[in-house]
């Protein structure tokens, strides 16, 4: 005879009358928690509110832009004739003055070879040096780029949507990347007649018909009213701002 088979007993936790079982209560949020909660959030609104009060008088006073860089009037010095390069002395850093003799150029005429000298065209500083003795160069090949470092501006580039507010005399706050603890101050000398876009090697053509609006960029010249007590030299990028009024 077989024996009895028993029932497993029934669980201990299940409530007697077949109902589910609660889930258990959540626990709530420490009240150190939810006070650093509060202030985080307290201190983003404030943060965001200065950001926006700060974003608002700044474009209300000033018309800013960081695509702007030192600059100053180039002075080229160019190969006067075709022929190997000789006696180059035009090396960056060195001070040139104008009419004086840079370096060499061999002419090959036949059985002679006469030399014709090079000359700076004006006074300045090398700041780029493509000169190496011996190499053949043509008429007209860029061989030194100078600037009289006395003389330097800045070349801001201004939003089209922003120059109606630019004119000659104002005010301009300057700040060097290189040196961000020497502010420099300065003034509107000049506003270019046209988009950068247009005074390019390449300008754009709509000729294929795929025109898609930019905004463009007007050029701005400012003088230093300021002499800058660190050296700067063209090249170096500043943000500027200019005051409205």
């Amino acid at each position: 005879m077989d024996s009895p088979t028993l029932a497993p007993p029934a669980p201990t936790d299940l409530p007697t009358n077949g109902a589910a079982p609660s889930p258990p209560a959540r626990r709530g949020l420490k009240r150190s928690t939810r006070v650093a909660l509060i202030v985080i959030a307290i201190v983003a609104l404030l943060a965001g509110g200065g950001f926006g009060a700060s974003y608002l008088i700044n474009a209300g006073n000033y018309v800013s832009t960081d695509n702007a860089q030192i600059d100053g009037d180039k002075i080229a010095i160019n190969a006067p004739a075709t022929g190997t390069l000789l006696d180059w002395t035009a090396t960056q850093g060195a001070d040139v003055h104008q009419g004086q003799i840079v370096g060499r150029i061999e002419i090959q005429d036949g059985f002679a070879s006469p030399q014709m000298p090079i000359r700076a065209p004006g006074d300045g500083t090398v700041a780029v040096d493509n000169g190496v003795i011996g190499t053949y160069v043509t008429t007209g090949t860029q061989l030194a780029v100078a600037y009289d470092l006395g003389k330097i501006y800045v070349t801001a580039r201004v939003d089209e949507t922003d120059v109606r507010s630019v004119h000659p005399g104002q005010l301009v706050d300057i700040d060097v990347d290189a040196y961000p603890n020497t502010p420099l101050t300065g003034r509107v000398v000049g506003v270019q007649d046209g988009a950068a876009g247009v005074f390019s090697l390449f300008p754009q053509s709509n000729s294929g018909g795929n025109f898609q609006k930019v905004t463009q960029v007007i050029p701005v010249k400012i003088a230093l009213t300021s002499l800058p007590s660190v050296d700067v030299v063209p090249g170096m990028n500043v943000t500027v701002h200019i005051h409205k009024n």
